[in-house]
C-alpha cells in the first residue's frame, strides 16, 4: 500500500511522538535518508507516492521507535560539517566534541610539522578533521575496540588518509613508543552509576563510562602527559569535572590550563600546557 510523502511523514511522526523531542524532524530525516534525498526533494515532492509496507522502512520505523539512533540505522552522521559512516561499533560524535577541534585550531598553525597522538580514536572524526588541516603533520590514533577501529578505518579511507593516520589497538598509551606533540582525547567520562537516556544503551558502553567516578581515564591520561613529557593535551570532559580536573593537577608543574565551553555554557573541556624538567 502507497501513502503520499506526506501523509507519510504525518504517520512517522505520530509513531515517534513519544520517542523523541523533535517527532516531524526525526520523522524528516529519517523519511530523506531512506530515500536518499535532500531536504529540497522532500519540500517539494510531498505528493509522491511512497511504499509505506517497504521491509526496510518499516524496520527503520520499528527500531527508532524503540529509541535506536538514527545514525546507527541510516549509517550516516555529520560533524564539522562532513558526513562520516557509523555503526554501533563507535560511538555516535556530537555536535559539541566540534569545539575541541576548534580549540586546537586556534593554538597551532597549518604547516605545524608535529606528531599528534589520539587516544579512543572512535569512529575515527577528530583525526581525519585535524589531518585535513595540518597537512604536515603524522597522527597515531589509539582505540581499545577493534570494532571502532574499523569504524575508523572506514572513514579514514573514505578520505583518502589513511597514508597519514596510523591506526593502532591498545589500552590508552600503551601502544605509542614515539615522541607526542600534543595528545588529543575524546575519553569515557561518565560514572559508572550515572543514569543515563535510553538511546545511549545502544552505544559501546567502553565508550561512555570512564569508571566508578568517571574521570579515571582523564587522570590516567594526565599521568601520561607528565610521564611522556608531552607539551600540550586536549581532552573533552562531563561538564562537571573542572574542578576535579584542577584539583588532580595541583602536584604538577603547568604552564598554563584553560577550560572551553559548549553552546550551552558548560564546561566541556580543556587545554593543558605542560611544564617539564
Amino acid at each position: 500500500m502507497s501513502k503520499r510523502l506526506k501523509e507519510l511523514h504525518e504517520a512517522i511522526s505520530e509513531c515517534l511522538r513519544s520517542v523523541v523531542e523533535s517527532p516531524r524532524r526525526e520523522a524528516e530525516l529519517l523519511l530523506m535518508a531512506y530515500l536518499e534525498k535532500d531536504q529540497l526533494y522532500f519540500i517539494t515532492h510531498q505528493d509522491d507516492l511512497i511504499d509505506e509496507n517497504e521491509p526496510r522502512l518499516l524496520e527503520w520505523i520499528e527500531k527508532r521507535s524503540a529509541n535506536v539512533p538514527l545514525e546507527y540505522l541510516t549509517n550516516r552522521v555529520s560533524f564539522y560539517s562532513r558526513e562520516f559512516y557509523i555503526d554501533d561499533g563507535a560511538l555516535i560524535p556530537r555536535p559539541e566534541t566540534e569545539h575541541l577541534i576548534d580549540e586546537i585550531f586556534a593554538r597551532l598553525k597549518s604547516d605545524e610539522d608535529i606528531t599528534i597522538v589520539e587516544v579512543g580514536v572512535g569512529s575515527g572524526i577528530i583525526s581525519i578533521i585535524l589531518a585535513r588541516y595540518f597537512t604536515k603533520a603524522r597522527f597515531i590514533a589509539v582505540d581499545i575496540s577493534p570494532r571502532a577501529l574499523a569504524v575508523a578505518r572506514r572513514n579514514i579511507e573514505a578520505f583518502g588518509l589513511g597514508d597519514r593516520i596510523e591506526l593502532r589497538e591498545g589500552d590508552l598509551l600503551s601502544c605509542v613508543n614515539e615522541p607526542i606533540d600534543l595528545l588529543v582525547s575524546n575519553p569515557p567520562y561518565i560514572a559508572h552509576d550515572a543514569p543515563l537516556e535510553s538511546n545511549l544503551s545502544y552505544e559501546p558502553q567502553n565508550a561512555l563510562f570512564g569508571g566508578e567516578i568517571g574521570d579515571e581515564i582523564i587522570r590516567r591520561l594526565l599521568d601520561e602527559v607528565y610521564a611522556r613529557h608531552i607539551p600540550m593535551f586536549v581532552c573533552e570532559m562531563g561538564y562537571d569535572q573542572r574542578i576535579k580536573v584542577q584539583e588532580y593537577l595541583k602536584p604538577f608543574s603547568v604552564q598554563s590550563l584553560e577550560f572551553y565551553k559548549d553552546l550551552a555554557s558548560f564546561d566541556r573541556g580543556f587545554v593543558l600546557k605542560a611544564l617539564h624538567e
